[in-house]
């Protein structure tokens, strides 16, 4: 296909603007090294780090064993993204444009806001962790001491530092996606260098004692009550569900990338490959808190300021910024931009819905300490992401088995009554009927006792049951074959 190809001839405000637009080949310029820091920015982030590290402490199986289903999660999730990320490399369209073919092109703003909600409410939520880096950065550099005035649970370092990364993060996002993909391609490194630091550090500190630690962790500890097998599927299904915000919109980034061989690269080595490698960083690190400071110790900003170092508390706290920042812009702030300029094109930008983002995130990260933590999010999170497994589900199932990877662009565009995606007036029922039935298993995971063995793999089975049942209800629909 040329670059003509992706010019929508007839424009219509309703459904079309720049930022929503199909991305023709000659203006894509990320490689596989912007797709792998995608993921280095997502695995390496403060969350990322404690997840890898509990992981190996908390199920009381071999580390090798640990080290396999973490391996195993992360090609789970290459395949998953592979295939929500081709249809956007093919055609340049983000995933609410995607989402038209399945769901009709106003039936669209449905998973779109389902996404954007789930991403405004942990953009809110990771702007407050970002700040608690910037608070340590500047107690460091300025030796303020502790202050037990609080507003809304934050001391005045706590509010300014809440600033600067609201402002930081949003002048940021202004710049564009390129220069995202710059931040993004030095963050990543930038924590494999401070963590390698950090474990070398470790090291010294701990000496022989260091290996003897690793080899106890890896022979099996914890309070895990299943068998091994159970343990397993629970780490699987733990670290794919980890990764299931970015799964269905990933093609947000791939539209982005030169040709579908550099995205399968970069979701190569910065999955299952990265993933192995920061894993096995997190194991050391731990080990070497548990000779220096008698404790197992999973947060990496606490260890820091254990270690006793200036220099590495400073660099740390910088570099721990700049994920957490990085896999904010990531899984939170583009998503929601893009949905909610797919709401009202004609008025609303990527930079507007970006803007509208902010604003709203704002206040949910000043209210986290003092309310939103104190009353309980899990429920609320986790069904917002049970919902999302249909809809993935029914994305994939729609583009590769419907329509055998054929989309007509101009009609993605379009809101004539006769038009590909139109159906009842703009909304496709069998999907939403589809996903309907399967969003009440996909939640009942989360809700039901009964069901709480599957909630690892509630997310996937969600996704395959929304899949089955959309390919059943579509297979009488006729479909426009196109290139």
């Amino acid at each position: 296909m040329s670059d003509q190809d992706f010019q929508i001839r007839t424009i219509d405000p309703t459904l079309y603007n720049e930022d929503l637009a199909p991305l023709p080949p000659g203006k894509r310029k990320w490689g596989w090294f912007e797709i792998f820091n995608v993921w280095a920015n997502d695995v390496q982030s403060l969350f990322g780090y404690t997840l890898a590290a509990s992981l190996f402490l908390t199920y009381g199986l071999n580390g090798w064993a640990v080290l396999a289903a973490i391996i195993l999660a992360g090609f789970i999730v290459m395949v998953l993204v592979n295939l929500s990320g081709r249809p956007s490399v093919r055609y340049g369209i983000p995933y609410p444009v995607m989402a038209r073919a399945a769901m009709g092109v106003r039936g669209a703003n449905f998973p779109a806001m389902v996404r954007g909600i789930v991403a405004i409410f942990w953009y809110g939520v990771q702007t407050y962790f970002a700040s608690t880096a910037v608070a340590l950065l500047l107690n460091s550099l300025f030796g303020i001491g502790a202050d037990s005035a609080t507003f809304l649970g934050m001391t005045a370092i706590g509010w300014l530092s809440y600033f600067i990364v609201c402002v930081f993060q949003v002048a940021l996002f202004m710049r564009g996606i390129d220069t995202i993909a710059r931040f993004l391609n030095w963050a990543g490194p930038m924590v494999y260098v401070v963590m390698l630091v950090l474990m070398i550090a470790l090291w010294w500190q701990a000496g022989g004692g260091l290996l003897a630690a690793v080899g106890e962790i890896f022979s099996g500890t914890g309070d895990y009550e299943g068998t091994s097998v159970t343990a397993f599927i629970a780490i699987v299904g733990t670290m794919v569900a980890y990764f299931a915000a970015v799964i269905i919109n990933f093609g947000d980034f791939s539209r982005f990338v030169k040709d579908e061989g550099q995205m399968r690269l970069g979701n190569l080595v910065g999955l299952p490959g990265n993933i192995a490698v920061f894993s096995l960083i997190a194991l050391f690190v731990t080990a070497g808190t548990v000779v220096v400071f008698g404790e197992r110790l999973t947060n990496p900003a606490e260890i820091v300021e254990r270690v006793d170092s200036l220099l590495l508390t400073i660099v740390a706290a910088a570099t721990f910024f700049a994920a957490t920042v990085g896999i904010n812009l990531v899984a939170n702030f583009i998503p929601p931009a893009y949905d909610l300029a797919n709401l009202a094109p004609s008025k609303i930008s990527a930079k507007t819905g970006g803007v509208i983002t902010a604003v709203v995130a704002f206040f949910i990260g000043a209210l986290w300490v003092s309310f939103i933590s104190q009353i309980g999010i899990t429920g609320f999170v986790d069904t917002l992401g049970a919902v999302l497994a249909p809809l993935y589900g029914i994305l994939v199932a729609d583009y590769y088995l419907v329509r055998k990877q054929r989309l007509d662009i101009q009609q993605l565009f379009s809101s004539d009554a006769g038009g590909a995606y139109y159906y009842d007036s703009g909304w496709n029922l069998k999907a939403l009927i589809a996903f309907a039935i399967a969003a009440v298993f996909s939640i009942a995971t989360v809700w039901l006792p009964a069901l709480s063995a599957l909630a690892g793999f509630g997310w996937l089975i969600g996704a395959a049951l929304g899949a089955i049942l959309h390919v059943a209800m579509m297979r009488n629909h006729p479909v426009v074959a196109t290139a």
